[in-house]
């Protein structure tokens, strides 16, 4: 089992005060309203949560939630504070030029819990990290005034950046698959087959985490007007959900585009078989003409020429006249 990293950053105003703080002082600088923390629990286990519900008193469905691998996307609101669960696009690792990866796409699940100054992140895949996020915080600022509703805008935001950054990735893949499948031979049907169906894979687990974004921040939204939230930061939010809701649309669209791909790419096969069938036909009527004229002339009975030199000239001519005849029909109607 892979050993829990914790890490904690305090602003006081929009200036860093302190990072790393001991475990037990979370509760304190929470309740500082001068204060504003961000804790992060990269693996935690079962213990770590124990000890963080027991410092935070965090309700045993929302410690369920977060320790849960499969969750569907969503935001909850409890007494003092909200859970919030996203999925980020992640970068798969390298693979050796001669592997193929089964999927396109990774995800890392998310899980916060935010409350009025301050938020406690949890996540379990390595690949995913909140230094680019905390940069992001020093840089818009306003923490002081805002609390942790601009932690969690931050978060959200840098995590649809992403979805963008993620789906145009795929986009440029399915414009060079288009190429590829309008200009492909018969060697590389199989490897195209394979690069669809991974591409829908990646494309129904993108549209897994994308299209439930737009209801959390939707619920984000909702909770901050129940619990009258700064309006200063509505337009934010607006933008965020605007941003979440492109996204989404972005991922249906690609979906229904690499349904078609993969369709025009089952067309196209049929139709090359098809000339090959027909170019098969073709020339097996070809060939049936000096069969059938060999096998004619190659009974034990007298024919027309029986015996004489003349004779066996008037088969071969016969041959390749009607070959020629047939070869001219069928290449004039595209069947060679």
């Amino acid at each position: 089992m892979k050993n829990s990293e914790i890490h904690s950053v305090v602003w006081k105003g929009d200036a860093v005060a302190a990072r790393d703080v001991p475990f037990a002082t979370i509760s304190d600088h929470l309740a500082d309203e001068s204060s504003l923390i961000w804790v992060g629990i990269r693996n935690p286990n079962a213990q770590i949560f124990e000890q963080l519900g027991g410092e935070l008193g965090l309700e045993p469905a929302a410690i369920e939630d977060a320790l849960n691998h499969v969750e569907r996307p969503k935001a909850v609101r409890y007494g003092t504070y909200s859970f919030v669960t996203v999925y980020a696009a992640v970068e798969q690792p390298p693979v050796a030029d001669n592997v193929e990866q089964d999927e396109e796409l990774a995800l890392a699940k998310v899980s916060s819990f935010v409350f009025p100054r301050g938020m406690v992140s949890v996540w379990y895949d390595d690949r995913f990290g909140f230094d680019e996020i905390i940069d992001r915080w020093n840089e818009t600022g306003n923490l002081g005034r805002h609390g942790s509703q601009m932690l969690v805008h931050g978060m959200l935001d840098y995590i649809v950046d992403g979805y963008f950054h993620r789906t145009q990735s795929l986009d440029d893949e399915i414009e060079e698959l288009e190429d590829e499948v309008l200009e492909q031979h018969a060697g590389t049907t199989r490897g195209l087959q394979r690069r669809i169906y991974r591409l829908r894979k990646s494309l129904v687990r993108l549209r897994r985490a994308v299209v439930p974004m737009r209801e959390v921040v939707a619920s984000i939204m909702r909770h901050r007007r129940e619990t009258d939230g700064d309006p200063s930061l509505d337009p934010w939010f607006d933008d965020l959900y605007d941003h979440s809701l492109r996204a989404a649309e972005w991922a249906d669209s690609l979906r229904d585009l690499v349904t078609t791909i993969f369709e025009t790419n089952m067309s196209l096969q049929d139709t090359r078989l098809n000339i090959v069938m027909r170019q098969l036909a073709a020339w097996a009527a070809i060939i049936a003409v000096p069969t059938a004229i060999t096998g004619w002339f190659g009974q034990n009975l007298p024919y027309l020429g029986f015996g004489q030199d003349w004779g066996v000239w008037a088969s071969v001519i016969s041959i390749g006249l009607v070959s020629v005849v047939l070869y001219w029909s069928f290449k004039k109607r595209g069947w060679l």
